[in-house]
């Protein structure tokens, strides 16, 4: 069954919460629908993504799930970042409605206007990403030149885009279902070669085993 969250975030002001969570609740209730969770917190937007709460979010959120939230600004601290995290849940199948700039994001739906507004935030997140590559390989190639070391040391894991569902992988695991089914049938995104370089680099069998 689809699930209805709403997100609030504010960098001070806790009255605003409140505010934010009545807008959000006069909006469901003028729609008929009911919201089953709130994850509000006052914090900068400044401070990273897993303290803002939106790991958690992410991780809450399924295919034909919907997000409320009042404004894009409650989002992320910049365009780019509140762009690339919209594009995500919509190619996730996840609803997005922003009820101050009357936006209703879903890939399902269809409907002219939201199919262009998706179609453009997807173009600037794929923008941006480029802009950040370029800038990114250009700060590289200015400190190799001046001889700077580059690199992370050996053995150092990196992020990856499992990292949000590594819990619900390891129960899977636990439950005995294989990496291929995992990634086809459970995530929606990735590849079973790469969920399975995944779970052996992190030793999440052996996680999973130890639950058992």
């Amino acid at each position: 069954m689809s699930k209805h969250l709403a997100y609030l975030r504010t960098s001070t002001d806790k009255q605003d919460l409140n505010n934010q969570k009545l807008e959000i609740l006069e909006y469901a209730r003028q729609k008929g629908v009911q919201i089953e969770d709130f994850i509000a917190l006052s914090m900068s937007s400044r401070k990273s993504q897993r303290e803002r709460r939106i790991d958690e979010l992410l991780a809450r959120l399924d295919e034909g799930d919907t997000l409320f939230v009042t404004e894009l600004s409650r989002l992320g601290r910049s365009t780019g970042q509140v762009i690339n995290l919209i594009d995500a849940l919509v190619n996730n199948g996840i609803c997005v409605i922003v009820i101050k700039q009357n936006l209703v994001l879903n890939k399902a739906q269809d409907d002219i206007q939201s199919l262009t507004m998706i179609t453009m935030l997807s173009l600037f997140a794929q923008l941006e990403r480029m802009m950040i590559s370029r800038r990114t390989k250009e700060a590289l190639a200015a400190k190799k030149a001046q001889g700077v070391s580059l690199g992370k040391p050996k053995g150092t894991i990196q992020q990856s885009i499992y990292d949000k569902d590594r819990g619900k992988i390891v129960e899977l695991l636990r439950l005995g279902v294989s990496a291929r089914h995992i990634s086809l049938h459970h995530l929606g995104y990735g590849y079973p070669s790469s969920l399975n370089y995944y779970i052996n680099t992190r030793g999440l069998r052996e996680e999973a085993e130890k639950l058992k």
